[in-house]
């Protein structure tokens, strides 16, 4: 009998241990999964273009498809070799978080600028649906190769916050915190992008078959709303993009004893507090994103582009 009392006691204290370390992960994971919510929001603005065109039956099972490889990348890849560079080699993981900053100001950049400068895409419109499953293959494989770049860049900042912010943690809560932004990211993301894709539908079918002027109304209402929506949703997706890329570089530059312009960016926003003090903050470090990704552009369309996408990329 006080054998058992014993080894009730050790699975009382252990299930106190695990209660404890599911609160440490989801505080981790909480405040962590933050910081990439720009990533986030750019990744549900960009995987809906995936299925234009394509049979509206076709829709659910290719985000699904998408999602599935999203989940694999980000914890049987992504995952493993974040914990291994954090474990033996935690300054590659600087290098990659810059090079992933640099990435997302490029890309945020690159949006203002068709913004100023519109030009026609020769590719998009020439786009010939003649064999549906070929093209969903190939749309597919498009949105998992994007998605991965993504992934990388959500995996990495949340692990930077996670170690930034919780450095005493043991090398398995900060994986399993790692693990659970990452499944939340991918099920928040993709469930977004079913809502949006299925929610024209949605419009038409309620604008054609509600029963009352009411729900017609809405249903109209919701079709005629999502194209602005989706424009809303760009928009936002460009600001954050810029914040968390110049955020990046600014504290990352800063950690190598870079204090230009991480120095200036804390002055200004030094004589206030809260939410103006953060938005000052913000602001500053999406306007440094952006001019860094503006003076990216230049380097990539004319250099990286044709360097490494030969002659095709070279035309275009």
């Amino acid at each position: 009998m006080s054998g058992l009392i014993a080894l009730l006691d050790d699975v009382v204290a252990l299930t106190r241990i695990a209660a404890a370390s599911v609160d440490d992960v989801a505080g981790m994971a909480a405040k962590a999964g933050t910081k990439a919510a720009g990533v986030v929001i750019d990744d549900a603005a960009v995987t809906p273009k995936y299925v234009t065109g394509l049979d509206p039956k076709r829709e659910l099972p290719i985000i699904w498809k998408i999602a599935r490889a999203s989940f694999f990348n980000k914890l049987l890849i992504l995952l493993p070799v974040a914990m291994v560079l954090q474990a033996f080699a935690p300054i590659v993981l600087i290098f990659l978080l810059m090079l992933g900053g640099l990435y997302l100001c490029f890309e945020g950049a690159e949006k203002v600028w068709h913004v100023l400068a519109p030009h026609k895409d020769n590719h998009v419109n020439k786009e010939e649906v003649k064999d549906p499953a070929h093209l969903e293959e190939t749309r597919v494989r498009g949105a998992i190769k994007t998605d991965f770049i993504l992934s990388a860049e959500i995996m990495t900042i949340t692990l930077n916050e996670i170690t930034s912010n919780f450095p005493d943690a043991s090398i398995w809560l900060q994986g399993m915190a790692l693990a659970v932004v990452a499944v939340l990211v991918t099920v928040v993301v993709y469930g977004a992008v079913a809502l949006i894709v299925k929610a024209d539908d949605t419009g038409l079918w309620m604008a054609a078959n509600g029963r009352t002027g009411l729900t017609r109304s809405l249903g109209t209402g919701l079709v005629k709303a999502m194209p602005y929506f989706l424009i809303l949703l760009s928009f936002v997706g460009t600001l954050a993009m810029l914040w968390v890329g110049g955020s990046i570089l600014v504290n990352e530059l800063h950690y190598l004893g870079v204090d230009w312009p991480y120095a200036p960016i804390k002055a200004a926003a030094a004589g206030f507090t809260g939410f103006v003090a953060w938005a000052i903050t913000a602001g500053l470090d999406g306007i440094f994103g952006l001019i860094i990704g503006l003076a990216l552009i230049p380097m990539v369309t004319k250099i990286l582009k044709p360097l490494f996408g030969g002659k095709k990329a070279a035309a275009h």
